[in-house]
């Protein structure tokens, strides 16, 4: 029997090469393995696991290598690589030893415009990776490497003049933990290339092998519980037989046989949310990486610098002209871009959407 199985398989096989070629069924397999692989991604971006997520991006990769070409989901997977490194200034993604992960990734961004159909959405992200490049070296006690990454962006990519301006400032300061920084943290670069990546797997999606995959783990615990049926209904036949025994030999006492009921599967399979070949490597640069390394965002020099810093003056007319400008330039609610543009003394987009809302009730705007 098992013979005559496997001949039935071999002849199915050769009646599908005949009537298809073999290399166009290869694509389509490779297609589905790759989307399965760029979902598994998406997810450990998500996660935040950094070594999961450089195993799937390994394996994307390998499956990467039989397309005849690269597609734009492998660029994304390049992107996310380098963003969720930002914060290692010891790994390198390029030849030039002085480009950073949030620097190579705001480079590949920009070949990414395509992808994003929020205009606002990609000018956001690519804000917050010039943004958190400089941070990323301040919080580390690189002050030479922030300038160095400031004049990088000029030559290599467009840098808005007023976030130049401010940055320099900031740099030349030294000032770690200044508010404009902290508006624009890693968390919320995080957050910002999750929606990105939620709105692009509506668009395209790329489930179906996890679909199949789902349906065929659901239908095999399936099957498993109604294999164990068998055993638990010869137990209930004979625990029936018993209770009829017992009720012929006058025992009043009837025992029900208590029922087994199938154990609940609590199958693990992510859904997503929503529903071409360029290879980089990992290389430690050699320097003091390890004493770099220690320093940590919540460290209590952090959390002492936080509590320690000044808080912000009392509005005057000068600031109210800033902010009834930036309005009247960008539009109400745009206090990003209007921070940028002028120096509101270290302010924050809350702050500016606060003072706004009183001079409104004030009946002192337009």
């Amino acid at each position: 029997m098992a013979a005559e199985n496997n001949n039935r398989t071999a002849s199915d096989v050769n009646s599908i090469e005949e009537g298809v070629s073999f290399s166009h069924i290869t694509a389509v397999a490779t297609g589905w393995m790759s989307d399965f692989m760029f979902l598994s991604l998406c997810r450990r971006f998500k996660e935040s696991k950094r070594d999961e997520f450089n195993e799937t991006l390994s394996a994307f990769q390998t499956i990467q290598k039989l397309s005849p070409k690269r597609n734009e989901k492998a660029k994304i997977c390049d992107f996310l690589a380098r963003v969720m490194h930002g914060k290692l200034l010891d790994v390198q993604f390029e030849d030039d030893a002085s480009v950073m992960p949030l620097m190579s990734a705001a480079r590949l961004w920009s070949d990414l415009k395509n992808t994003v159909a929020d205009e606002s959405l990609f000018k956001n992200v690519a804000i917050l990776l010039i943004v958190q490049s400089v941070a990323v070296c301040l919080e580390k006690g690189e002050r030479s490497s922030a300038s160095s990454a400031l004049r990088w962006f000029e030559n290599n990519l467009e840098l808005p003049q007023g976030l130049r301006v401010k940055l320099s400032k900031i740099v030349a300061q030294a000032e770690t933990y200044h508010p404009f920084l902290m508006s624009f943290s890693l968390s919320r670069l995080l957050e910002t290339v999750q929606s990105y990546l939620d709105a692009y797997l509506e668009k395209n999606p790329s489930d179906y092998l996890l679909k199949a995959a789902s349906k065929m783990v659901q239908s095999s615990h399936k099957t498993e519980g109604l294999e164990d049926e068998g055993p638990r209904d010869s137990s209930l036949s004979k625990k029936a037989s018993d209770v009829t025994e017992d009720r012929k030999k006058g025992n009043t006492t009837c025992h029900r046989p208590k029922r087994k009921l199938l154990s609940t599967i609590n199958t693990d399979v992510w859904k997503p949310d929503t529903c071409k070949k360029r290879h980089f490597s990992l290389r430690r640069i050699s320097s003091n990486a390890s004493e770099l390394s220690q320093m940590t965002e919540n460290s209590p020099d952090t959390k002492k610098a936080q509590k320690t810093r000044k808080p912000p003056q009392k509005w005057t007319s000068q600031l109210d002209k800033y902010l009834k400008d930036g309005v009247k330039r960008h539009g109400q609610g745009k206090w990003s871009r209007i921070l940028m543009d002028y120096d509101f003394e270290g302010r924050t987009g809350t702050m500016l959407k606060d003072r706004w809302r009183v001079l409104t009730r004030a009946h002192e705007v337009g």
